[in-house]
């Protein structure tokens, strides 16, 4: 069992909402586990915000099996009205990153 490495203190730019949609982005069939130890928050923590992106209309799931497969709504406005007009995708496109730049190899060879 992987741990949850120790929180983050002091401010940051981005909030956990943001950083959950983007390891989902990432991985639609990424586990709750997962999704925790790459954020630095608890599973509990991680279940929450997943509710509250999906009580929003933000995300949704299925379940296949064992495995959930979220679906984030790309035009889905943002809520903040300092943000008014942009969208999911517009979020996401800033923080997520190609699979070649994360691990540093060539394009088309992950």
């Amino acid at each position: 069992m992987v741990g949850v490495p120790a929180p983050h203190t002091g401010w940051t730019f981005i909030t956990s909402h943001a950083r959950v949609l983007a390891a989902i982005a990432d991985n639609p069939n990424v586990r709750v586990r997962d999704i925790a130890a790459r954020c630095r928050l608890t599973e509990r923590a991680v279940a929450r915000i997943i509710a509250d992106l999906e009580q929003d209309g933000y995300l949704s799931h299925t379940r296949e099996g064992r495995t959930n497969t979220y679906r984030i709504d790309p035009d889905r406005v943002l809520r903040h009205p300092a943000e008014a007009g942009l969208t999911v995708a517009s979020l996401l496109s800033l923080l997520v990153q190609d699979e070649s730049e994360r691990t540093g190899a060539p394009s088309g060879q992950v």
